[in-house]
């Protein structure tokens, strides 16, 4: 394993107790609104927080992205962290929340992880060497078209007067697919996608710390991470298809237009 990788599944670590000592004691918790829909904790931040510092401990001068503290610093090596994907099954006590952890080295995706700690399930993948879940080497899927997948999405739950035009491209992608499911972790389901649990994921409004490490994760199992039309820039785009290529196509030919 990549040095910094290691590090950061350290963190990972670190951060998933902070999260599993909270689940225990939900009721406890104090609810703050980002936005519409959109809450945080306390335990996002105690995470983010043990994450940043761990991984500060051997990268002092590394920069970060996060989802509760914003960016941090100015460096050619940029952690990118998630510390609670899914927070509002978190909050509700639906076991599906991950953290999520990449690393881009002069803007490029070099090392990624999506730890679930409910499950000790622990992705990574490095550029070039691959995708791995808790060591062990995983592929995406390759089906010949939509027939018979079954994909991941979610809905704009945050600004829901999109949704009228999403649902019918929803549909039309329904119609042509296996099934579809909606869980709550875009990071979750990329790794899925990545482990062969899904055949393809997308969705739009999403953040860089959604979906960087889920990006690597299937581009290293044989997938390909595009936007909505096809190109080849999704972390920037703030929307995201995933799988493998005749999948790609099929979604994207639903997509372009939305």
């Amino acid at each position: 394993m990549h040095p910094m990788l290691n590090i950061a599944v350290r963190a990972a670590r670190v951060a998933g107790t902070i999260i599993m000592r909270g689940y225990e004691t939900r009721d406890e918790l104090t609810l703050e609104q980002k936005g519409a829909h959109d809450f945080v904790t306390q335990i996002d931040k105690d995470a983010e927080q043990a994450i940043i510092e761990k991984i500060q401990q051997s990268y002092p001068d590394h920069a970060f992205i996060g989802e509760e503290s914003g960016t941090t610093g100015e460096n050619e090596y940029t952690w990118i962290i998630d510390p609670l994907d899914g927070t509002t099954n978190f909050i509700k006590g639906i076991p599906h929340f991950c953290v999520s952890i990449a690393l881009l080295h002069k803007g490029r995706l070099e090392q990624a992880l999506v730890f679930d700690p409910l499950r000790s399930e622990l992705f990574t993948a490095g550029r070039g060497t691959g995708a791995q879940l808790n060591g062990y080497r995983i592929r995406g899927t390759q089906p010949k078209d939509l027939s018979n997948t079954v994909l991941a999405t979610a809905f704009p739950f945050k600004d829901k007067s999109t949704f009228p035009a999403y649902n019918q491209t929803f549909c039309k992608i329904f119609a042509a697919s296996g099934d579809v499911r909606r869980s709550g972790s875009a990071a979750l389901d990329l790794a899925y996608v990545a482990a062969g649990r899904y055949d393809g994921y997308y969705e739009r409004g999403i953040k860089p710390w959604d979906v960087a490490a889920g990006e690597l994760l299937v581009r290293e199992s044989g997938g390909i991470v595009t936007d909505f039309k096809g190109n080849n820039d999704p972390l920037n785009k703030g929307e995201i298809v995933a799988g493998s290529p005749k999948v790609i196509r099929g979604l994207v030919s639903h997509l372009k237009n939305l």
